[in-house]
């Protein structure tokens, strides 16, 4: 449906323009388009549909824009029929590029980085599990509240870079070497500025739940550890990894695949082990010089905040494609920050009672925020290119029951079906390769562990897959840019939801004589 409203004169200026449409290849339709005028009296929004004669009374139309700058072509009004007409025609061609991607396609492009990833998480488990006895951990309970959340935060500034050069590519926009350095550089800089910024804020929410809600006793020089662990593990595992990213989503592009299918889950779960494995090394150093060198700690700090900060806040502001979002990005990140530390809590609460736990809960967590991350990226990359922030298109629909976002009636449900699928052959493979890794090469799973474990992975996948649904169209329809506001809430919402359905199930073995017992 075509849409037309017109603003007073005085407000005209605030209207944003829009990208234009591309073709399935992601080639720019509309380049040559010249004429364009400054001054405008009208705004259109346009969708799918075949009433566009309406719009032949007026004089001068304007395309209403893709948030935050989401191309490098845009334009600011559309004068002639013919020009709204060849929109529309192209928006048709983008959505029938879609409803016939096949479904083994899909499922090709997600189960490689899927179970990849999925390796990467057990390896994130297996570290964990030798860290909790590692002595800094043991005597600084806040690195345990910390851990899920400096993963999280990791993961969540990883894929939203992921999910926003994804779809510039999906949208045609990653062509000319200079406008790509820009992206990747700009996109960068914003990652580092967040991660600086969030370190702190997620290392001392760490300390306060440790003194608050644990009653332990507040070491200034301990938790001065605590934040610079948190600082270099977010800033370098960032850093080196967002390069792999780029690099990753202009090679599948260049080889017609969708970057939104590859690139989004190696964000998702490769990281964890980085992550953890930094952190475990640099608590580790810091804590054995915490005596003698403590004034280190200090330093580092000082740097990242004075130096590093105002650097990259510079790079970022001075950058057209992110100097909009280092105003407008916070309060996901940080609000999932916070939710992430609850996962914490769960965390810290299991490691004492229940043996293995801490093996398999960064299993669980990493493959649903990956699966869901997949699935996030892709409905924003549909809405992207079938409308315009605040118009739902006619294909799709916010409220909706599970069956339909899920299995059947709207078209996301196509890639939910096959991730729900994905998930039972891929943590039955994981939760055995990583006890037999764990027990050093001695299974000591039972097959109601086996079917408790993948029971949990499934309800938590589904649930998470639902709530993107909702929330990435309700983010659509206030015009927020899903692809950096929904992945936080919903990776951090996996890692809560993950850990709270392993303690249950963990609780429930117990309970009925089945509990998980590892030989190490």
């Amino acid at each position: 449906m075509v849409g037309y409203s017109n603003f007073p004169k005085e407000n005209s200026d605030a209207l944003e323009t829009s990208s234009i449409p591309n073709d399935c290849n992601g080639r720019n339709t509309c380049q040559n388009m010249d004429n364009i005028s400054d001054k405008i009296n009208g705004s259109t929004v346009l969708t799918i549909s075949g009433e566009l004669e309406k719009c032949k009374d007026v004089e001068e139309v304007k395309v209403e824009s893709l948030h935050d700058v989401k191309s490098i072509d845009s334009i600011e009004s559309v004068k002639s029929l013919e020009s709204a007409k060849s929109l529309n025609a192209q928006t048709e061609k983008n959505l029938d590029c879609l409803k016939n991607e096949k479904w083994y396609f899909v499922a090709l492009q997600v189960a490689v980085p899927f179970l990849i990833a999925g390796m990467g998480t057990i390896g994130a488990g297996l570290i964990l599990g030798m860290v909790e006895e590692f002595e800094v951990f043991m005597k600084i309970d806040a690195l345990f509240i910390l851990v899920p959340a400096i993963i999280g935060l990791k993961g969540n500034l990883d894929m939203c870079l992921a999910s926003r050069l994804s779809t510039q590519a999906n949208l045609g926009n990653m062509v000319g070497k200079r406008e790509v350095m820009k992206m990747i550089i700009g996109n960068i800089g914003l990652v580092q500025v967040q991660a600086i910024v969030a370190a702190c804020v997620v290392s001392i929410y760490a300390v306060c739940i440790s003194a608050l809600v644990m009653k332990h006793e507040v070491d200034i020089e301990h938790a001065m550890l605590v934040i610079c662990c948190s600082i270099l593990t977010a800033t370098l595992s960032c850093f080196c990894l967002d390069f792999l990213l780029t690099a990753v989503i202009i090679v599948t592009h260049r080889l017609k695949l969708n970057p939104d299918n590859l690139a989004t889950p190696l964000a998702a779960s490769i990281g964890d082990v980085v992550s953890l494995s930094v952190l475990s090394v640099f608590a580790r150093y810091l804590f054995k010089i915490i005596d003698t060198h403590a004034w280190i700690f200090y330093v580092v700090i000082a740097i990242y905040l004075f130096i590093m900060l105002p650097f990259w806040i510079i790079v970022v502001l001075k950058n057209k494609y992110t100097k909009t979002i280092l105003t407008h990005g916070w309060v996901p990140v940080l609000s999932a920050l916070f939710i992430s530390g609850m996962s914490g809590l769960v965390l810290d609460k299991a490691v004492d009672d229940y043996r293995g736990f801490v093996v398999f809960q960064p299993i669980v967590n990493g493959v649903g925020g990956n699966l869901v991350s997949v699935q996030a990226s892709r409905i924003s990359t549909m809405l992207h290119k079938s409308s315009l922030p605040g118009i739902l298109p006619p294909h799709t629909k916010q409220w909706v029951w599970p069956w339909t976002a899920l299995i059947s009636g709207v078209l996301s449900a196509k890639t939910a079906r096959i991730l729900i699928l994905m998930i039972i052959p891929g943590q039955f493979i994981f939760v055995f390769v990583a006890d037999v890794i764990y027990n050093q090469g001695v299974s000591t799973v039972t097959p109601i562990f086996v079917l408790t474990y993948i029971l949990v992975g499934v309800i938590q996948v589904m649930t998470l897959l639902y709530i993107a649904h909702l929330m990435i169209h309700f983010l659509w329809k206030l015009k927020i840019d899903p692809d950096n506001s929904a992945i936080p809430y919903l990776t951090a919402l996996g890692d809560l939801l993950g850990s709270s359905f392993l303690l249950v199930a963990f609780m429930f073995l117990r309970k009925i004589g089945w509990e998980y017992t590892p030989v190490v």
